[in-house]
């Protein structure tokens, strides 16, 4: 379960923030210059969106902001980066890049806490971080290297669909936590 939704929030992660912005230059074809004030701009809107996430996943639920991200995201990725590969304008770039942050906020704004709240105290450090360390190393680390190699073989897209996949799948696990809200073993402490 960590290990799932680790593995798409670190793709997805790396993919719209990391690789965004050689994205933006080897594909879109923004210079460096447009691509870092693009990607630096989208990041400050990203870490102003946090606390809203966090302060609405106390209203609706961890559980139901992790199902909006992984399900959105899954939904949004191939679209808005296929949209982005031919984009002309970089405030266009910048909001599109944003709406795929935007989405992604509903997992990064609560990750930590929901999962420190599947176990007990005695475990929790090596029930998170070791799948966290794991899918983090295998999905996240590798996020550049996968899209390069699908831009080499000249199907660029199919990382906006591995992307998009893993995603899928970790909705489907999200759909199947617990309510941490109402189950969390950090209560028991």
């Amino acid at each position: 379960m960590i290990f799932v939704l680790t593995s798409a929030g670190s793709l997805a992660f790396y993919a719209y923030t990391t690789y965004m912005q050689k994205f933006l230059v080897n594909t879109t074809g923004f210079t460096k210059d447009t691509a870092t004030a693009i990607s630096a701009g989208s990041l400050v809107v990203y870490m102003l969106i946090q606390p809203l996430f966090g302060l609405l996943s106390d209203r609706v639920g961890r559980k139901t902001t992790l199902i909006f991200a992984f399900g959105a995201g899954a939904l949004a990725t191939f679209p808005v980066m296929s949209a982005l590969s031919g984009i002309g304008s970089p405030w266009m770039a910048l909001a599109l890049v944003v709406l795929l942050l935007f989405i992604l906020s509903g997992y990064t704004a609560v990750n930590a806490i929901l999962k420190a709240e599947f176990f007990p105290a005695h475990v929790r450090a090596l029930g998170v971080a070791l799948p966290y360390a794991l899918a983090n190393s295998l999905f996240g680390g590798s996020a550049e290297y996968v899209a390069l190699a699908f831009k080499k073989a000249g199907v660029e897209s199919g990382f906006y669909a591995y992307v998009a996949i893993v995603m899928a799948i970790a909705f489907l696990v999200a759909l199947r936590l617990r309510d941490t809200q109402k189950q969390s073993l950090i209560l028991e402490d």
